[in-house]
């Protein structure tokens, strides 16, 4: 039984997701990668289902709920270190002063009072029915009980047990340790769900490869998929159960046959479907439920897009875009979402083998190559997706602009040209029929003349006759496409069948994807390709037929790539369980009218350390400002009437150099930044982001000063 996605029912990309040519064989005990922290080792389960069993509560978006301890909404009032400590000493010395006057009768007998009236006569004095010793019991107990009364009052007055919190109880702690207390009834190991449906076989086959350690996270997300699947009447109960009891922990597997990535470097809980970026700091400026927690995205947050803001260095790829990549294929691997990656070759965006296609745009070696049209049929929707990314980036910056002559003249020459031949025209094709060659043009009307195509012959008469007049666009889509008829592209983009060609029409299925793009020595290119498959993308996810399956774009670097229509296809990206993830150097790489824009139509917005003030000044304008309490201290000196108050004043000042002052304290409501300008440029460490989150239910988390390396 394939996983959710898996199959190719409409046939609509060029080239089917990979398959393995057979079912992988499973063996007794499959290959291990390396194990990441946060992953259960293998061979032994108890480990693994120690995490399943981890707690995971509720929580606000952004924190890492695997093992998390919920914090109260406000911070308490803490009393200061010095005071409390001092406090608790005084507290032990008053009682112990007082212990010792009742011991030694400086405060008389009347302390013994209730003694005498409790205790019966006979266990008094040594020829008591006790004898000496039980009368020295008796006599010393009374007075252990008073001392213990002290010792309580002492400690309440003292504050013992703020002390014994703050200051002792950190140190046993162990934060490693997770609670796993759970019941039959609600134990994740047992598959309680399967055995009420029915399926109490295959429950018990899973929970016994969950015992003995032959479950992975992935296994146990990719089954769970597959179940919902069942629940949801796309598979029967019977294939289901069959395929488990046949496979195991190893069933529904994704076509490539991997059960695991080849190493992780993040930390994972696929339960929740988190990915750990780092840890909240503990700052006077993060609410107080987040701080010094884990935090951590997932596909609920990537949902509403996020973009990343930082100069080179400061770890926009190895912290964010990595990670992400790393959770998004381990999701793909479980059957939850497909996952595009689009960064330079070298970029680090994880290793070939973690990806199901790899295409190296410009490597001779590529075993796919890029549909530049993005496997569509029709030519007035490979026109408008091929103008986005041809000159989407020469179209007025305003979110009310678009391309239309652009996809105009596309598709006056597409729509022809397919008709004649039953494909698009390659890259020198298309650019001899932008440039206004005579001979494509009679070949094409011949062509036409001979199909009986009317219609397309009045497109065609409609280019012909705009070719050279004032305002024809076609000699700017023709100086773009010339970045493409480059010696190093040759063998790409090719229409003929004769390649392998990748389109983002596959986002049907679970498929992990890698892109690189040829920036050395091609950087107008890459950023047209970076368009391009941005294009692509919002085009695609629109139409799915299969909206369950999570998509996500990461685009490593984009430069240029932001533009009006962009602007657009991100914002309709949520109704569609669709994301995208941008990187940027500055945000001077976009266009001034549309910065505004592009920080509005992400939910997500990160700003790394390193910012310049005037990025600081678009990020502080959307984060808006908030309601703070803001304390002012003045110290008015202090004017003594009679001659012993100024003697009084004389000698505080010769004690302590400075004129007696008192002190007074206005409270007021004022309305203030949440960051600044000058803070994200000059107040976030090296290492540190602040970022603001928005799920897609609408909930939302203000800006965090987060620590990417914690």
């Amino acid at each position: 039984m394939d996983s959710d996605g898996t199959q190719d029912a409409r046939g609509t990309h060029a080239s089917p997701v990979p398959r393995p040519a057979a079912p992988p064989q499973v063996p007794a005990m499959p290959p291990r990668p390396p194990r990441a922290p946060g992953m259960p080792p293998l061979p032994d389960g108890s480990a693994f289902l120690t995490w399943l069993r981890a707690p995971r509560p509720d929580a606000a978006p952004g924190v890492w709920r695997f093992g998390h301890r919920p914090r109260p909404a406000e911070e308490p009032e803490e009393i200061p270190t010095r005071q409390l400590l001092s406090g608790a000493l005084i507290a032990f010395l008053v009682g112990w002063l007082i212990w010792s006057l009742l011991q030694n009768g400086y405060l008389g007998t009347w302390w013994w009072v209730p003694f005498d009236l409790i205790v019966p006569d006979a266990w008094r004095g040594g020829d008591s029915d006790l004898g000496e010793t039980g009368t020295f019991i008796v006599y010393r107990g009374y007075e252990l009980l008073v001392a213990l009364g002290i010792m309580v009052g002492a400690a309440r007055l003292g504050r013992w047990g703020e002390v014994w919190r703050r200051f002792v109880t950190p140190r046993f702690r162990r934060p490693e340790a997770l609670e796993t207390r759970t019941t039959p009834e609600d134990d994740p190991a047992q598959w309680n769900e399967l055995r009420a449906a029915g399926a109490a076989d295959a429950a018990e086959r899973l929970a016994a490869e969950a015992r003995t350690g032959l479950m992975r996270d992935v296994d146990h997300a990719r089954i769970l998929r597959a179940w919902q699947g069942v629940r949801t009447g796309r598979h029967s109960l019977a294939t289901f159960s069959g395929a488990v009891l046949k496979d195991g922990a190893a069933a529904c597997l994704h076509p490539s046959g991997e059960r695991d990535l080849p190493a992780r470097l993040a930390r994972h809980d696929l339960v929740t479907g988190q990915v750990r970026l780092g840890t909240t700091v503990d700052d006077a400026r993060n609410p107080y439920a987040y701080r010094d927690t884990g935090l951590a995205l997932g596909p609920d947050l990537l949902g509403t897009s996020l973009v990343a803001v930082g100069p080179a260095g400061s770890g926009k790829t190895g912290t964010v875009v990595r990670p992400l990549a790393e959770s998004l294929c381990l999701h793909a691997l479980a059957g939850r979402a497909a996952v595009v990656v689009v960064g330079a070759a070298g970029a680090g965006l994880g290793p070939a083998d973690a990806y199901d296609v790899v295409v190296r745009i410009g490597n001779q070696e590529s075993e796919y190559d890029l549909d530049l049209y993005g496997g569509s049929a029709d030519p007035d929707e490979a026109a408008a997706v091929l103008a986005e990314a041809l000159v989407g980036d020469l179209a007025d910056p305003h979110p009310g602009s678009d391309s239309r002559r652009s996809t105009t003249v596309l598709a006056q020459l597409l729509g022809p040209f397919r008709a004649v031949h039953g494909r698009f025209p390659s890259v020198p094709e298309l650019r001899q029929l932008l440039d206004g060659s005579p001979g494509p043009f009679a070949a094409l009307r011949q062509g036409l003349h001979e199909a009986g195509q009317e219609s397309l012959l009045r497109e065609l008469d409609a280019r012909e006759r705009q070719m050279g007049q004032p305002g024809d666009v076609a000699g700017a889509l023709g100086d773009r496409v010339a970045l493409l008829d480059r010696p190093a592209f040759a063998g790409f983009f090719d229409t003929s069948g004769q390649s392998r060609p990748f389109t983002l029409k596959a986002l049907d299925h679970p498929v992990r994807v890698r892109i690189d793009l040829p920036q050395r020595g091609h950087a107008d290119a890459s950023k047209m390709l970076a368009r391009l498959v941005l294009a692509q993308f919002t085009a695609s996810v629109a139409v799915r037929e299969d909206r369950s399956l999570f998509a996500c774009l990461l685009l490593d670097d984009a430069t240029g790539v932001v533009t009006p229509e962009a602007v657009r296809g991100i914002q309709r990206l949520r109704s569609g369980n669709a994301g995208v993830v941008l990187t940027l150097r500055t945000l001077d790489d976009v266009a001034r009218p549309l910065r505004g824009p592009l920080l509005g139509a992400t939910g997500c917005r990160m700003a790394l350390a390193g910012l310049t003030p005037w990025d600081g000044q678009d990020f502080a304008e959307v984060w808006g400002k908030e309601w703070t309490e803001a304390r002012d201290v003045t110290d008015r000196q202090i004017i003594a009437e009679t001659p012993a108050g100024k003697a009084v004043h004389m000698l505080r000042r010769v004690i302590t150099g400075k004129a007696p002052t008192a002190r007074a304290v206005t409270v007021r409501q004022v309305e203030r930044e949440r960051w600044s300008a000058s803070e994200l440029a000059h107040g976030v460490p090296a290492g540190h982001a602040v970022l603001s989150l928005t799920d897609v239910k609408g909930e939302h988390a203000p800006p965090l000063l987060v620590d990417l390396r914690g």
